[in-house]
Parts: structure tokens; C-alpha cells; sequence
């Protein structure tokens, strides 16, 4: 559920186009809508890695519960 949330975010926030439409304020120059874009290309990638996370913690719980073990020895200790 957070997971998708979270992914939810990288792809809602970024097409919200009047949240950034506009010159001001600059950071180094750059009008605040290539560096707010800039910005979530790095924000996406960490929101992305969490879900990731989250997503592999909870597969390994559910697998715990029922008994398989974890996914490093169905594979054969391969990842």
C-alpha cells in the first residue's frame, strides 16, 4: 500500500504543472522550472528505492509465515 503510494507520488506530483509553471525563484541562475524538475528526477529515484525496500521486506515476512524460507535459498543463494 505505501509502496504504491509512494510511486503514486513520482508520477502525480511532476504532472501537476501549475506547482512549477513559472520563472521565479532561481537557483544558480536556472528558473525554478528546470531545477524543480531536476530536483524530483532525484527525489523519484530514492521514493523508488523505498518502494523497492518496502516491497522486498514484505515478501520476505510473507514468505517467513508460510514456511518457504527466504528467497536467497529457493534460488540457491543466488540473487
Amino acid at each position: 500500500m505505501i509502496a504504491g503510494v509512494l510511486l503514486a507520488v513520482c508520477i502525480v506530483v511532476p504532472l501537476l504543472v501549475p506547482t512549477y509553471a513559472r520563472a521565479e525563484p532561481r537557483l544558480f541562475g536556472f528558473p525554478f522550472f528546470y531545477w524543480y524538475q531536476l530536483a524530483w528526477v532525484f527525489i523519484c529515484a530514492a521514493l523508488v528505492t523505498t518502494a523497492h525496500r518496502l516491497v522486498r521486506q514484505n515478501e520476505a515476512r510473507e514468505r517467513e509465515e508460510l514456511g518457504l524460507g527466504s528467497r536467497d535459498e529457493a534460488n540457491g543463494g543466488e540473487r
